[in-house]
């Protein structure tokens, strides 16, 4: 296992800048309103000469127990109680508050080892923050800039001093991160996104609330489950533009976006009490756009009367015409129910979109298509489609090569989508088809004559005006 070192200090000390800097990522929501980070943010911080360790980001300890905050705190308390370092961070601009007391006095109670973090160097006097701090009792502090990226290596070469002897499978650890299917959980505010990951990992890993918008940014967990493994993804509910008004949640809704980019399957949950919305479509055709793998969740399916139940899908049939390629489970995240036909629609979705294909089956596939159904005949000419090959996956892409293929009209093009679909299995996943054109080498080229048939030209113009 690679060592845990935790973040940990008061709201807005700048732990989720510290966090991206120590990753060198911007996996982290950063903005200077408090509050921002509410769930643990996990990352793995790689260095080229030292070893790698996991850096866990946490939200501010306010000393509040009610509501989001306590939710919060309960949180940042599990980070605290895996780790193997924290780094305790303060604001030097701010001083030593009692807040940072009350804190420091929790985490000493833990037995391990703190490092002591001034924040926000920069904008204040270095002597003067020391000074402050000293009766914190810290043989060592640890002054830095994690904005202006000052300190941040003394700090790395501190942390590397402090983690336990390094373990041999460390690396090996980290190679398998690649192997990991990263699937997001996306849909509106308050659907269910945050119950259906903790339900799927078995532990209460991220704030759940009735209240709108509990999530703000996009948190990766990693999972094993039958042998298999996965790194979810819990996203901010995304609602209609026109509402978005908060600067925040504004870089929350970004955060999602980027993390259906990033994966490579894409559940999207739906409330099945609230019916199918147009905000619900608008995130569908952003995964749709995307070109991921799609899964599409129908939650709290179980609060559904039987006749509610056939409504809505009809419902689904109707709204959801444009992504009939995507299958529609019926779960109920709450009481776990569905969620195994899930995960196993999520393993399908997931080979096919990444499945690899051959010229030879590819072009095979593209006889039969033709010979069962010719394209339809154009302006007096039919279109010849002569072999397909392979263009990348996920999605899968088949590119078409032929002649007169600009004319194929659409009604064609989706009967040679369907044909491939059906064909290949591939369920869950968009499929795209690139029709290439074979150019005329001749096009631009202009033939000169030589000396001989000039001469010939010539007699043959004589010739003709002789005869007139």
């Amino acid at each position: 296992m690679l060592p845990l070192v935790a973040l940990v200090g008061r709201p807005n000390v700048g732990k989720s800048t510290l966090f991206n800097a120590l990753t060198r990522t911007r996996d982290a929501l950063v903005h200077n309103q408090p509050g921002v980070t509410r769930d643990r943010n996990y990352g793995v911080c790689r260095r080229i000469d030292g070893r790698p360790f996991v850096l866990v980001d946490t939200g501010g300890l306010s000393g509040e127990e009610d509501g989001l905050a306590g939710l919060t705190a309960q949180q940042s308390q599990a980070a605290i109680d895996e780790a193997d370092l924290i780094l305790f961070v303060v604001d030097a601009k701010d001083g030593a508050l009692p807040q940072d007391e009350n804190i420091l006095a929790g985490l000493r109670r833990t037995g391990k080892p703190v490092l002591l973090l001034l924040n926000k160097i920069d904008a204040s006097d270095e002597h003067d923050a020391r000074a402050d701090f000293a009766r914190f009792g810290f043989a060592d502090v640890l002054p830095l800039s994690a904005a202006h990226q000052r300190g941040v290596d003394t700090l790395l070469e501190v942390i590397e001093r402090e983690l336990p002897a390094a373990d041999p499978a460390d690396s090996a650890q980290v190679l398998e991160e690649k192997d990991r299917m990263r699937l997001a959980i996306v849909g509106r505010p308050n659907v269910g996104k945050s119950t259906l990951v903790n339900r799927l990992l078995g532990e209460e890993r991220v704030i759940t609330s009735d209240v709108a918008g509990t999530t703000r940014d996009s948190i990766s967990i990693d999972m094993e489950r039958d042998g298999r493994k996965y790194r979810l993804i819990d996203t901010a509910g995304v609602r209609r533009k026109s509402k978005v008004e908060d600067v925040v949640e504004k870089f929350s809704v970004i955060k999602t976006l980027q993390a259906i980019d990033a994966s490579q399957v894409v559940i999207v949950l739906l409330d099945a009490s609230e019916g199918v919305t147009d905000q619900d479509a608008h995130v569908l055709g952003h995964v749709l756009d995307a070109g991921r793998a799609l899964v599409v969740g129908v939650n709290k399916w179980d609060d559904l009367t039987p006749y509610q139940r056939e409504q809505m899908k009809v419902q689904l049939d109707r709204r959801l015409a444009f992504v009939t390629f995507a299958p529609q489970l019926m779960i109920s995240a709450k009481h776990g129910s569905g969620l195994k036909e899930l995960l196993k629609a999520v393993n399908v979705a997931y080979r096919s979109a990444t499945r690899v294909f051959s010229t030879s089956e590819l072009t095979r596939a593209l006889e039969i298509a033709v010979t069962s159904h010719q394209p339809p005949i154009v302006r007096n000419a039919a279109a010849k489609l002569r072999f397909a090959h392979p263009g990348g996956s996920n999605p899968p892409t088949i590119i078409i090569h032929g002649t007169r293929v600009k004319s194929l009209p659409d009604s064609y093009r989706r009967y040679l989508e369907n044909f491939f679909r059906q064909r290949f299995k591939l369920v869950g996943t968009p499929l795209q088809l690139e029709f290439r054109q074979g150019e005329n080498p001749y096009a631009d080229k202009v033939n000169t004559l030589t000396e001989a048939q000039q001469k010939k030209r010539m007699r043959l113009m004589r010739h003709v005006k002789k005869q007139q």
